[in-house]
Order: C-alpha cells, then sequence, then structure tokens
C-alpha cells in the first residue's frame, strides 16, 4: 500500500540521516579463504619485489605491478584525496598488470577475499562504499538529493572514517559481510560506528558476490556510555538492529541485494566495484586474514 511505502521510506531515510550524523558505519566482510596464513604485500607502501638474477618476463611482470601498486597506494593514502579520474588511471594500470601476469584475477574463486579489509578510496563520502548505501540507491529513486544534503554537513560537525569490511565466505560464494564505519560529530565529542550485516548469497561469474542486506545499526555509541554508563553500555550491546533490508524491500522488490565486482584482490590489495555504478572504485587494503589482524 501507499502509506506502508510511505512509512518504509520515512524509517530508511530516518536510518540514512542517523547513519550521517549520529553515526560511524563499518563493514565487514568475512570469507572463507584457503589463504589465511600469508601475511605478504600487506604494508602500508606497497614495495616492489626484489627479484636478484632473474630477468624473466614473469618477473618483470611482478615487478611491475608492485610498482603499479605501490602508486595506487601512495595516491590514495595521501593528505589530499585524489580525484576519481586519477585513481581510475592508477586502478587499470594495477588491473591490466595483474590480468597478464595473472595475479589478483577470478577473485570470487582465489579464496583471498577472506578477511578484514580497510578502505583506502572511495569515491564520494566513505559511508557508499557499505552495500547498504548501494541497496538504498536501488531502492530510493532521489536518493543523490538525499546524499547532496548529508554530504554537505561540513567537519567538525560531521566527520567520517575509518571504515572496515570483514568478509567470509566459502568456495560457493556464500557467507557474511560486515561494513563499519565510524562517524564522529560535534568535534568528536560523539562518536559510533554505524554497522551493517549482510548475507553473502553466493559467487557471481569469477569476480562477482550478491550481498543481501539484512540489518544497520548504530554501535558502540559514546553518547550513551556517557550519558548514561553502565546503561549505556547495556543498550549498545542489547539494542536490536534496524531491519533496513525488509524496510528497504517494500519501498522496492529486490532492492536489498546488490552485486559487488571484485576487478583486483591479492593478498594485500583489493578493488572492489558497485555493479549498478561500475566506473566508480573503491580501494581497500588487507588488515588481516580470516578474522587475524595483521601489522600494515
Amino acid at each position: 500500500s501507499s502509506s506502508s511505502s510511505s512509512s518504509s521510506l520515512c524509517l530508511v531515510v530516518l536510518l540514512l540521516l542517523v547513519v550521517t550524523i549520529n553515526h560511524v558505519n563499518s563493514f565487514v566482510v568475512v570469507t572463507g579463504g584457503t589463504n589465511s596464513k600469508r601475511q605478504a604485500s600487506t604494508r602500508l607502501h606497497v614495495e616492489p619485489t626484489i627479484v636478484a638474477q632473474d630477468d624473466s618476463a614473469e618477473a618483470k611482470g611482478t615487478i611491475m605491478l608492485d610498482l603499479c601498486k605501490s602508486d595506487l597506494v601512495r595516491s590514495c593514502s595521501g593528505s589530499q584525496k585524489p580525484g576519481l579520474e586519477q585513481v581510475k588511471s592508477l586502478v587499470r594500470s594495477v588491473e591490466e598488470m595483474g590480468e597478464q601476469i595473472g595475479i589478483g584475477q577470478a577473485s570470487s574463486l582465489s579464496g583471498l577475499m577472506e578477511g578484514e579489509w580497510e578502505l583506502l578510496y572511495s569515491p564520494e563520502d566513505e559511508t557508499r562504499a557499505s552495500p547498504f548505501f548501494w541497496a538504498f540507491k536501488r531502492a530510493v529513486d532521489k536518493s543523490d538529493q538525499i546524499f547532496a544534503i548529508t554530504d554537505a554537513i561540513p567537519a567538525p560537525i560531521k566527520e567520517v572514517g575509518p571504515t572496515y569490511q570483514e568478509i567470509v565466505v566459502d568456495a560457493q560464494g556464500k557467507g557474511t559481510l560486515v561494513s563499519k564505519v565510524k562517524v564522529a560529530t560535534l568535534n568528536g565529542m560523539a562518536t559510533s560506528w554505524m554497522t551493517t550485516r549482510t548475507t553473502l548469497l553466493g559467487n557471481e561469474g569469477l569476480d562477482g558476490l550478491r550481498i543481501r542486506v539484512d540489518s544497520t545499526k548504530p554501535e558502540d555509541s559514546t553518547v550513551l556510555k556517557t550519558l548514561l554508563g553502565p546503561l549505556g553500555n547495556a543498550i549498545n550491546q542489547n539494542a536490536p538492529p534496524f531491519p533496513s533490508g525488509d524496510a528497504l524491500e517494500q519501498l522496492r522488490p529486490g532492492s536489498s541485494q546488490v552485486i559487488m565486482r571484485t576487478t583486483y584482490c591479492d593478498e594485500g590489495l583489493r578493488i572492489s566495484r558497485n555493479e549498478d555504478s561500475y566506473d566508480d572504485v573503491y580501494v581497500w587494503r588487507r588488515k588481516g586474514f580470516g578474522g587475524a589482524s595483521v601489522e600494515l
């Protein structure tokens, strides 16, 4: 009914404002990969591989790939956020070199998606890396206008980041993905982690995962802890999450499901895209394998 849809839209828009103003949104994806013990290429700055006395094409390709990755990470980690076109050019170099030498390909089958990832680059506000916002855009035709309002809130009134994803997934692409985004307001006086929990429904080709948004909740709110003490901690831990997936489905059936395409993924670096907005790229660096954090 129209009243049900209007009610659902109000709830989802209210949640969006909470995510942007009250919050910190975190996204964690967990996948069941087979290479959970590898710890190569997880440094903040990717250093070129040193190959002594080896002039083979494969060795040269590996060195060139490491250089491309280093350029991308350095650009995304600088004090000034690079433009989307610059990042897309660096991403293309990584993807093309990786394809030439067979590294970082077929992410759905490689087993390397598993673990915890930290966002290095998002073309818009960091919250947009969460599957909730991908699904929200599918459900609401005028989502860009709503985003423009929330994005216009300046620092220090609203500050976003860091952003994490933790993935647990099996060979069939089934598992869970949790997104966490930290949002601070009022010059850091109030912070929370807006956490979206999702279900991975299966592989979509060689580089895709179908994701269903389940719930969204502000977690670890410092306001509740400060004002209510132990009771605030209890509320943080026990308050039920908002069923954002169901609300999105009421607005537009099927909108709670999105597809994430990962066009490059190795032991330390991941490049993912929302299939609905394929030109936008999200660059992630690994923090850990299978839930075990490693030093970056």
